[in-house]
């Protein structure tokens, strides 16, 4: 395995090493540390960077990060590359319980950063300078939005044909065609040829268990795909979806949902209602194409024109 180098400290093959990155200082003087975990075998072989916390809020996803970390040292043994975990990217967010930091800005529109910018730039200047040099993939773990829930799925630009081919060896639920975004750590890396896919599961300050252990057993697919680790795990059914559409309210009121994750939804099929608080009138809402369900609103007060179900097509 090729020697890592990490703010000037050296991994050599078969090394383990925990690094913390110095980020800034709150307001209270209190240092805020960046912590990486490198894990490495003694045979060459591709460096995997695994994330969670890009938004402070998604804890599903630092805690899928966190039991891989925990897997590697117990359990796993990489017989090839390295895998490079940061499990907590936006330490601000996460301390607020928030997506964004302090400021306002989104860490995941902030790549590739600037040494001296604000804190998102900075942060996001550490992983284009730092990290993502030395990788080849990468699998960034997200969720939904404040009270929004993901069917676990796997995002990819389909013209990332590498990334796409990672997907389906992730082999989630389902695969979901998402074009690169403008400043994203996903599109900064593709215009490095680096290839990352977006794991989307559960919701934003909700620990999701099913989603969690997606997340697991995904990545350790990928993993067994890319030769680094003996540990096969069971396949199952992975739809690819070329596109997606929100099905929005037509209405404001109170909003009843009749549609499960994961179910098939066909065109003019009544999936929810939304009422007024009276039982005076009620709005049936019906899918506009047919499809799989991949996200819902779990919220149960909606406003006209809200996004409520999300239908991916095969």
């Amino acid at each position: 395995m090729k020697e890592l180098t990490i703010q000037g400290i050296k991994i050599k093959a078969g090394e383990k090493a925990n690094i913390e990155i110095p980020i800034a200082k709150l307001p209270t003087h209190t240092l805020i540390d960046l912590p990486v975990f490198i894990r490495s075998s003694l045979h060459e072989g591709p460096v995997v960077l695994i994330s969670g916390g890009v938004h402070g809020d998604e804890i599903n996803g630092i805690a899928t990060a966190k039991k891989l970390l925990e897997a590697f040292d117990e359990e796993l043994d990489l017989i090839r590359g390295a895998v490079i975990v940061i499990p907590l990217v936006n330490i601000y967010g996460f301390l607020s319980n928030s997506r964004t930091f302090p400021d306002g800005r989104d860490l995941n529109r902030s790549f590739p950063g600037s040494k001296k910018g604000s804190l998102a730039s900075r942060i996001a200047y550490i992983l284009s300078e730092e990290i993502m040099p030395l990788v080849d993939f990468g699998i960034d773990f997200h969720t939904g939005g404040r009270m929004i829930s993901n069917h676990p799925q796997i995002r990819v630009d389909f013209k990332d044909k590498v990334g796409v081919e990672l997907a389906k060896a992730f082999g989630t639920h389902y695969v979901v065609h998402s074009k690169h975004i403008d400043k994203s750590f996903r599109k900064t890396a593709y215009k490095s040829k680096k290839h990352v896919i977006v794991y989307e599961g559960g919701e934003s300050m909700r620990l999701d268990n099913y989603a969690i252990q997606e997340g697991i057993t995904g990545t350790k697919r990928l993993l067994h795909h890319l030769e680094m680790i003996h540990s096969p795990q069971v396949t199952q059914n992975t739809l690819v979806l070329k596109n997606s559409t929100w099905i929005r309210a037509k209405a404001s009121g109170i909003f009843s949902c009749a549609v499960q994750l994961g179910d098939f939804v066909q065109k003019g099929e009544v999936l929810a209602h939304i009422s007024d608080p009276y039982g005076q009138v009620i709005v049936p809402i019906k899918a506009s194409i047919s499809g799989h369900l991949i996200g819902t609103n779990n919220n149960p007060v909606v406003n006209v024109g809200d996004a409520l179900l999300h239908v991916g097509e095969e």
